[in-house]
């Protein structure tokens, strides 16, 4: 439990090679499989078929909400506004240089109470706690004609197919299909497939992006969807005009000087993994590549530098068999390979070199760049998986696992996995790859003071090199008592002053007591000619007076006050990424 960043589990994108359960139950799986996902709806299943099964479902199944502890209050869901509003509580000033623009932070919103449970007499199916409606909350920056700011908020779902669905009945219809008993999960799949013609909901809960002047809402287990950006109604998905209609990574990057999209997606069966790279005008996939896997994995992000896309192929392991044992379908293998690839811009499978490093957990990339005959990749490293408990035991058992995971670590605990305290503690790590020996150096830029992650940077620099980085602090005690992750600061990575000593110099913009943030982003000046000239912007909640705030930090002076503080109207649950889009853009 927590808020990570990959948002919401691609239900059952799994692999059934290489088995070692009895042929039976393997047999059973890649049938129901097969027929779910080859055939989607059946021909022969008219309407009068599908209000049977609805009238099924109905008279089978219990949806009932995931407990939630009172510490996770600012993880419940809200409601959405009708109309944006002005926002008039400011305190300190927001620069004048400070560019026009939107803020928008995307994050899980499950509509009908919160996250779901389904007891039948098949057994129970659940939710992950990456999962839930995507809901985009935005603060509009702009100048009346005096000069003087105009500040307004809003929010509103992202209206996928979906939540299209559930809305019009007003009540829940997706059986979930993310974890639970073998029977239950297979006959949610099947239930759904029939019903809808999808196996699980089209969430776009984890980040936006923006591509040639439009805007999109992303979760890596479908298409995306464009947003209007000026009143936050959802526009439909994005295929690339027919170019793309697989799985699409929520952090896709543009490549340095083209400007082109660089993606990728991942699969429950072959291709496991694909690349694409979209114009830098948005209306074609002008190169795609099937990198040719033999297991599938999940995938959270790609990385650029100015020539070469870098692959993360990490043992997070997508594998129904697990359901067999009553496990979730994905899971961290510590004893599996993990690599990171290196291919150039358009290259195909056979261009990529490989280079074997430690198996541990990565799912956000910092920044990736080159140097001489080096590709540098830094990127945040835990030794555990936060997507998913040690098995289906719904509340007791998988709330105790993600406590213990929240714990600090310290460096008497040893390397990755040495104890099951502080498994999901998370450091800021570099790997150099050397293009023409083929070695890898390896080391922690951050040590034991802080876990961090959703880390980012002055946009302006990805795929080159940089100075400075930027992540989340995660609240150690905080997010072990809550069983999900919480972040009571921001850090700001001096990576340069690193280069002669162990650990690199951290900054740090820690928030009072109980209270955290979520969705930082780095804005910088429009005329800047430093890295680290802008400001950083975030959504932070106050837990003693539940109430939600915009923070404006001055990124060279990181460490002292806000120099404004914005109070809203209403409160903003926890999410995960955000991004900023300027006026000129939009």
């Amino acid at each position: 439990m927590g808020t990570s960043n990959f948002g919401t589990l691609p239900l059952m994108r799994c692999t059934l090679e290489r088995s070692s359960i009895p042929r039976k139950s393997n047999n059973l799986i890649s049938r129901v499989l097969s027929s779910s996902f080859k055939h989607n709806v059946p021909t022969s299943l008219k309407e009068t078929s599908v209000r049977l099964l609805d009238a099924f479902v109905d008279l089978v199944y219990e949806f009932k909400d995931l407990p939630r502890l009172p510490s996770q209050a600012n993880f419940a869901p809200v409601e959405e506004r009708e109309e944006a509003i002005v926002v008039y509580n400011i305190q300190g000033i927001i620069p004048h240089d400070f560019p026009e623009g939107v803020y928008l932070r995307n994050g899980g919103n499950p509509i009908f109470g919160g996250l779901k449970i389904a007891e039948s007499v098949f057994g129970k199916s659940s939710q992950l706690w990456v999962e839930g409606e995507g809901m985009i909350h935005a603060m509009y920056f702009k100048k009346d004609s005096n000069g003087h700011w105009n500040i307004c908020y809003n929010n509103k779902h992202v209206q996928t197919g979906t939540f299209e669905v559930e809305k019009h009945r007003k009540r829940p219809a997706f059986l979930p299909t993310a974890e639970g008993d073998l029977l239950a999960v297979l006959s949610a799949i099947l239930l759904n497939s029939w019903r809808f013609g999808k196996l699980t909901k089209e969430y776009a809960n984890t980040s936006c992006m923006m591509h040639s002047g439009r805007v999109y809402a992303i979760t890596e287990n479908h298409l995306p969807f464009e947003i209007d950006i000026s009143t936050l109604q959802t526009l439909g998905s994005w295929d690339v005009n027919g170019g793309w209609t697989r799985p699409f990574t929520s952090h896709a990057k543009k490549a340095p000087r083209s400007g082109e999209l660089v993606t990728m997606g991942f699969d429950h069966q072959k291709p496991f993994f694909e690349v694409g790279i979209i114009s830098a005008d948005g209306q074609k996939v002008v190169h795609k590549a099937d990198l040719k896997f033999n297991r599938s994995t999940f995938c959270h992000e790609i990385g650029v530098t100015l020539r070469y896309n870098v692959i993360l192929d990490f043992p997070l392991l997508l594998d129904a068999r697990l359901l067999i044992n009553g496990k979730s379908s994905v899971k961290y293998d510590s004893k599996e390979f993990a690599r990171i690839g290196v291919m150039p811009r358009h290259g195909d499978a056979d261009s990529v070199t490989w280079f074997e490093v430690e198996p541990c957990v990565v799912f956000h990339i910092l920044n990736c760049y080159e140097e001489d005959n080096e590709v540098v990749v830094i990127a945040c490293r835990a030794p555990e998986s936060i997507l998913s408990g040690p098995d289906h035991d719904f509340w007791e058992t998988k709330n105790e696992w993600f406590s213990k995971g929240f714990k600090h670590m310290n460096g008497a605990q040893g390397s990755d996995g040495d104890s099951s305290d502080g498994l999901f503690f998370t450091r800021v790590h570099e790997w150099r790859l050397n293009i023409k020996t083929g070695q890898v150096k390896s080391r922690f830029l951050t040590g034991f003071q802080f876990s961090m992650d959703f880390p980012f940077i002055n946009e302006h620099f990805t795929g080159l090199k940089n100075q400075f980085g930027y992540a989340q602090v995660v609240d150690s005690n905080a997010s072990s008592t809550a069983g999900m992750a919480k972040y009571g600061g921001i850090g700001k990575l001096h990576l340069e002053e690193g280069e002669a000593k162990e650990l690199i110099n951290v900054e740090y913009h820690m928030l009072p007591q109980n209270t955290f943030c979520t969705g930082a982003v780095f804005v910088a000046k429009a005329d800047n000619t430093e890295e680290d000239d802008g400001w950083i912007v975030t959504f932070v909640h106050d837990e003693n007076t539940n109430k939600s705030q915009v923070y404006m930090i001055d990124a060279k002076h990181f460490s002292k006050e806000p120099i404004a503080t914005i109070t809203l109207p209403c409160r903003v649950p926890y999410g995960f990424h955000g991004t900023f889009i300027t006026q000129n853009l939009i």
